[in-house]
């Protein structure tokens, strides 16, 4: 496929291959039942490596809590996360004081900077009926100029993320959610400032795409120097410029051309990750992303010297009030309501 406009197909696996300026992205799928007193999961926890809780048992995980859900604080530099929860709620608790739930459609927008800890906790707030939680984390890359920046994040809150949507000849519609990089007359909401994605040239692009059965739609042409994959997770069958693309696979596409996607008799979502290349070393370990390994090694020195501003909650894993509804409470005290 090395000259067509659909370079590559390759299947899913965990996390998901992802290409410069991006690092990772994991998508999220649990069955949660209905919560208990504590906003955990009202079932029993027999059986269950609690603190590594990863296997799935039951149709959901626990992850590093043992109470309820998520992931009680941790630290990350140099690079930013993009969490979109599509359904369920996420509560948010960091080193700056600041404080969030959001869900159900909800994005957040993290820069980690210099250095963050951070907290993300599911509550399961229904205590009557199950507690459904599916989320995509994308790690976005920083250049080595922004990679000390400010801890910052930003809520786009459901009701003003933009969409973009085409009918087809017969009126099958494709709705895309544009997150990041403009689509037609959907202009994103601006991203955090020292973000690669806020610079013109980069040609960043999220988007979640939608297609009822039957649906059509070309995606347009991008940027030539930017990387730009299709992953389809949801359905049962589409077609990208006549290439079968399996369920739980993704294509590799050439960014200067159009692409049309053809969707079978079921409705088919899948998520779009496009960018010019931030084009420098990347160094790794664990939540740290620089562009070397001494910087890798200060890294570590300076959480254990610093603890990235230290840790403002009374429990490593803390949750808001059931009653909460959303809400961010940034670092200077401004709120937001979703």
């Amino acid at each position: 496929m090395s000259d067509d406009i659909v370079r590559a197909i390759r299947p899913l696996g965990f996390p998901w291959e992802t290409a410069d300026p991006f690092l990772l992205c994991v998508h999220h799928v649990d069955n949660y039942p209905e919560g208990n007193a504590e906003m955990g999961p009202a079932a029993s926890l027999a059986g269950r490596r609690l603190g590594q809780d990863f296997a799935g048992k039951d149709g959901w995980r626990m992850y590093h809590g043992e109470i309820v859900p998520g992931f009680p604080h941790h630290p990350h530099r140099g690079f930013e996360t993009v969490t979109i929860v599509r359904t369920g709620y996420i509560d948010h608790t960091d080193s700056l004081g600041a404080a969030a739930r959001y869900g159900n459609g909800d994005v957040q927008w993290l820069t980690a900077g210099r250095g963050i800890n951070h907290a993300e906790m599911f509550p399961l707030v229904e205590r009557d009926k199950p507690n459904p939680l599916e989320l995509f984390q994308i790690w976005l890359n920083l250049p080595a100029v922004s990679k000390l920046a400010e801890a910052h994040f930003t809520m786009f809150w459901s009701n003003k993320i933009p969409k973009h949507i085409e009918r087809g000849a017969a009126g099958k519609a494709t709705e895309v959610l544009v997150i990041a990089g403009r689509l037609g007359d959907a202009m994103p909401l601006p991203p955090p400032p020292e973000s690669w994605a806020a610079r013109a040239e980069s040609d960043v692009a999220i988007w979640t795409v939608r297609m009822e059965p039957g649906a059509r739609w070309t995606m347009p042409a991008a940027h030539a120097e930017s990387n730009r994959r299709l992953y389809f997770y949801n359905g049962a069958t589409i077609s990208v410029e006549g290439h079968d693309v399996p369920l739980s696979h993704y294509a590799e596409l050439r960014p200067d051309a159009q692409a049309e996607i053809v969707n079978g008799d079921v409705a088919s979502e899948m998520l779009m990750l496009q960018g010019r290349a931030i084009g420098e070393p990347v160094a790794q370990r664990g939540p740290f992303v620089m562009n070397t390994e001494e910087e890798i090694v200060q890294a570590f020195a300076d959480y254990r010297q610093t603890q990235f501003g230290g840790w403002p909650w009374p429990s490593s894993s803390p949750v808001h009030p059931r009653e909460e509804q959303r809400f961010a409470r940034h670092a200077d005290g401004r709120v937001e309501r979703g």
